[in-house]
């Protein structure tokens, strides 16, 4: 007998497939015909199933990698890649997923991809209409890579959760947040959230974690307008009584709605009084209020035109007379400061020999590995394991692309 357990992994049998679920929204299927040639399955629980043959484990971990190929995201159906410690793929070279350094105490981390809304501002057109492909990374490896990363820095550090989409998707969160917290080089947490998908009990869970702080984009006070900017079914009054319940948990949240002209500029004085209300003291590294001035990116959701940034100052400025609060925020009150150049593998124009790895975000583009770094290349099908020679086009932020030579 092979008793197989699995702590990121649950199943359930259909009619012919066993359906594992990968971190609670990935899922992929493996034909019941597949399994009875391991031998006799017997489903245990949902995160443990048995076979009748005590060499099942090295057989079904075969079949996993096998149809881990054809993971997908249940909110949208798109293909999903998993990154894993034995996946042949680093986590720094990538702007959507693993570990991004601008050569700042800011670290940004990126564990999934993926959102239950669609924002109508979102810079990458993340959400439930996407139709991009979604990437996933396993929590030991990231916190693994992350750490060699801060040996590098040597340094006090911010470490920030700022995924494309919504981190609370992200099933292994809490334990992610928990290894965090204990890491004594890092000072803060942060983490980008739209509070939708938040209960009173993980709130619960994560009050324990003084480093932590939130930053909740809360874009309007008036319930019609929030469900309107967030593009999809919105609870506005359980976001704002997940918003008191943190500050009552005494957790640390910073409200940060973006500014999008000709939508919700009316709402920021609201918001502005919204945030006096709770009561939240502005301290350093961990302010209270931040509006966002909203950008347009070729990759997003461009409903209006951008106000340019001598326009949006010149509002801060004025709703900071209004309403007598202190609304400009600089990278000084977050401590956010230079830290060392890590060294580049190649830089612009360098010509490298790469292999490719697995599909990118968009259509018709891949991911390429070269010198322990990941590169993205645009208009190239994926090709397992191809190997190709690149000419780098993109070195800026330890974020790499190239183009075919």
């Amino acid at each position: 007998m092979a008793h197989l357990n699995y702590k990121t992994l649950s199943f359930s049998l259909e009619k012919d497939n066993l359906r594992i679920n990968l971190l609670r929204i990935f899922y992929c299927k493996v034909p019941i015909i597949e399994l009875k040639k391991i031998g006799f399955l017997k489903l245990i629980d949902e995160n443990t199933i048995e076979f009748d043959n005590n060499k099942a484990e090295t057989k079904f971990s075969f079949l996993l990698n096998k149809y881990f190929q054809d993971l997908k995201n249940s909110i949208n159906n798109n293909k999903t890649v998993y990154i894993h410690q034995n996946s042949g793929i680093p986590l720094i070279g990538h702007v959507s997923f693993g570990i991004v350094y601008r050569t700042s105490s800011l670290i940004e981390i990126k564990p999934v991809t993926s959102c239950n809304l669609n924002c109508i501002y979102c810079s990458v057109s993340e959400g439930k209409a996407s139709d991009k492909v979604d990437f996933v990374v396993e929590k030991d490896y990231l916190i693994q890579e992350l750490q060699e990363l801060l040996n590098f820095v040597e340094e006090p550090v911010e470490v920030h959760i700022g995924v494309q989409g919504e981190p609370f998707l992200y099933a292994d969160l809490v334990d992610l947040i928990k290894d965090l917290q204990n890491n004594k080089q890092i000072t803060v947490v942060s983490m980008d959230t739209n509070f939708t998908l938040v209960t009173k009990s993980v709130i619960d869970q994560l009050a324990k974690f003084d480093k932590l702080r939130f930053n909740v984009s809360l874009d309007s006070m008036e319930e019609d307008l929030a469900e309107k900017m967030a593009g999809s079914k919105y609870n506005l009054s359980y976001v704002l009584d997940m918003i008191k319940y943190a500050v009552k948990k005494k957790v640390k949240v910073l409200i940060a709605p973006v500014l999008v002209p000709g939508y919700n500029e009316k709402e920021m004085e609201k918001i502005v009084n919204f945030v006096k209300e709770l009561g939240i003291k502005s301290a350093e590294k961990h302010p209270n209020l931040g509006i966002q001035n909203f950008l347009n990116y070729k990759t997003g959701r461009n409903p209006t035109r951008a106000w340019q940034w001598t326009q949006f100052y010149k509002y801060i400025k004025e709703l900071e007379q209004k309403t007598t609060t202190s609304l400009k925020l600089t990278q000084e009150k977050f401590g956010i400061h230079k830290t060392k150049a890590l060294p580049k593998p190649f830089q612009e124009e360098d010509v490298v020999n790469a292999t490719l790895k697995c599909s990118d975000r968009f259509k018709g583009s891949s991911i390429a590995v070269a010198k322990g770094r990941i590169i993205s290349v645009p208009s190239v099908e994926f090709i397992k394991e191809k190997q190709v020679q690149l000419r780098i086009l993109r070195d800026k932020h330890n974020i790499f692309t190239g183009r075919l030579v």
